[in-house]
């Protein structure tokens, strides 16, 4: 019989393959293209101001607790390849923020809220033994979501600067997979046959790499007593 955790995570599989054919549909049935290259061409012909926008979007996004994929992949939609420095720096400074806000200003209240997760206690410990390295972990195979996670480490006692390093360093590889799927998204519907064939390739990889971190960091999480069956 297969573990939970494996479960989980062709559930996940299968949740993301749906997600896809939905979005597709959408694409195919509504104006997407049109809304999404009115919308583009709105804030790249801003240029830096454009930039400086959509990055405090998304630094509220995190702060709130917001889905930010969609945004992510608007980035790659919009800015190509520039969408991925544009996120990473976004993304890390609204995981900051979040952070301190639940180390400095709400930090039995995060607790509280977290307490009901029952994996927090082992994340807690994990943390406290090894420090970023969980963070960066997490970050890669995420147990619990990106924008949460903020919150939960900031109770736990680990030092801003190595939670900030961790962060940039782990979202890595799942902010390009995003960003790439906006970019072969712009590729296919500019009808360029030799940029979407690069895109799409560099999407393949990315997909790859992604699909083996992540299952090399869910082993190390295991293997420190953070178990995807315990969330």
């Amino acid at each position: 019989m297969a573990e939970p955790g494996y479960r989980i995570g062709w559930l996940g599989w299968i949740a993301a393959g749906l997600l896809l054919v939905v979005v597709v549909v959408a694409w195919s049935l509504l104006p997407v293209s049109d809304w999404l290259s009115d919308l583009r061409g709105w804030i790249t012909e801003l240029g830096f101001t454009g930039i400086v926008i959509f990055a405090a979007l998304y630094i509220i996004g995190a702060v709130v607790l917001a889905p930010e994929a969609v945004l992510t992949i608007f980035a790659g939609f919009a800015y190509g390849l520039w969408g991925l420095p544009i996120v990473l720096l976004a993304a890390t400074i609204g995981a900051s923020l979040a952070f301190l806000i639940a180390r400095h200003l709400a930090r039995n209240r995060v607790r509280q809220l977290l307490e009901a997760r029952r994996n927090i206690a082992a994340i807690d410990k994990a943390v406290a033994e090894d420090g970023w390295k969980i963070v960066a972990l997490l970050r890669l195979s995420p147990l619990i979501p990106f924008n949460l996670q903020n919150y939960l480490f900031g109770v736990t006692a680990i030092p801003f600067p190595h939670f900030v390093a961790a962060t940039f360093a782990g979202i890595i590889p799942g902010t390009a997979f995003y960003t790439y799927l906006g970019a072969l998204g712009n590729a296919a519907g500019n009808g360029g046959t030799a940029k979407w064939v690069f895109f799409g390739a560099g999407f393949l990889a990315t997909i790859i790499v992604v699909i083996l971190v992540t299952a090399k960091a869910r082993a190390k999480l295991r293997e420190a007593g953070v178990a995807d069956r315990k969330t």
